[in-house]
């Protein structure tokens, strides 16, 4: 393989014509390839280009290409601003459960009988507890609650500390807890405890992806989701018994988000989803905004998920 050698901005453009993509103002496309770079812009070619080759369609133009980068943009900001919310609520009810039952000082609701213990889970149980204890003396004290309980009462309760710890460390905890508790935090959501260990891997994956704004509209999962009622509704087609929307893409990760926040603000997420595609739609013409959405796992029908329970 060929080593990737410098470009010049002058160089990357005349690469992207040399394999037939539309460049109609020259100063513009340099301002964007200067500003937002050539290679992660690169990365959203792929429903522009011919198939199993790398020039471009026909009729192809680099405002369309800085389209999509821009709808991911929008699209990324509106995912994230959802898991958040996600995250919130999680770290909120696990909190609650936790505290009611063990207590609510540090000593209490981390001490290691809380959790699934067990000769394979000992270890698993007694790194992540350093890591909690860690997080939690590190960050507290750069965040005036927590900094406020440790100067005022020596301790930080789980409620106010959870806000310190990190998504994933706190999805990998949820992985430990003992069964009757990681059932009761699940019952909230309506989903069984395997079901939402999953979720919050799969949301812990997508939050640091957002939050260090890498590609979206295309990302693909190494974990599954499970079948649910979603995909049987909306007649998600299936090849050899699997469906092929919703289970590892963008879509998945909409199911998922569906069973987790309120009803309300997934209709308003759906919402400002449409509208963004509905901009994109009207930015494309050598290709149909369908074939962004089936790269993101969007069955024709998937504004119905918005209407199901």
């Amino acid at each position: 393989m060929a080593a990737k050698v410098f470009k010049t901005i002058e160089e990357q453009i005349q690469i992207l014509i040399s394999k037939g993509l539309t460049i109609e103002d020259y100063d513009k496309a340099s301002e964007i390839l200067l500003r937002e770079n050539y290679f992660f812009l690169n990365g959203y070619r792929s429903p522009f280009l011919i198939t199993g080759t790398k020039r471009f369609v026909e009729g192809s133009t680099f405002e369309e290409l800085y389209s999509l980068f821009k709808f991911d943009r929008y699209f990324r900001n509106i995912i994230f601003k959802n898991v958040l919310i996600v995250e919130n609520n999680y770290k909120s009810i696990f909190s609650y459960v936790l505290s009611k039952k063990y207590g609510y000082k540090e000593k209490d609701y981390l001490n290691v009988n809380n959790f699934n213990k067990n000769k394979d889970t000992n270890r698993q149980i007694n790194d992540l507890l350093r890591k909690l204890k860690r997080q939690i003396r590190i960050n507290g004290y750069q965040h005036q609650a927590t900094s406020h309980y440790i100067n005022n009462y020596g301790y930080i309760p789980m409620w106010v500390s959870v806000k310190v710890l990190s998504f994933g460390l706190m999805s990998e905890l949820f992985s430990i807890l003992k069964d009757v508790d990681r059932e009761e935090i699940a019952s909230y959501y309506n989903i069984g405890a395997d079901e939402l260990e999953d979720y919050l891997s799969i949301l812990s994956n997508y939050r640091n992806l957002c939050a260090h704004e890498d590609i979206l509209y295309n990302h693909e999962t190494q974990k599954e989701i499970d079948d649910t009622t979603y995909h049987e509704l909306l007649e998600i087609p299936k090849v050899e018994g699997e469906y092929i929307y919703g289970k590892h893409d963008i879509f998945a990760l909409i199911i998922i988000l569906k069973q987790m926040l309120t009803h309300t603000d997934f209709k308003m997420m759906m919402n400002e989803i449409d509208y963004e595609i509905e901009w994109l739609s009207s930015k494309l013409h050598s290709v149909d905004v369908q074939k962004v959405l089936y790269r993101m796992g969007f069955p024709d029908n998937y504004k119905q998920i918005s209407y199901m329970d």
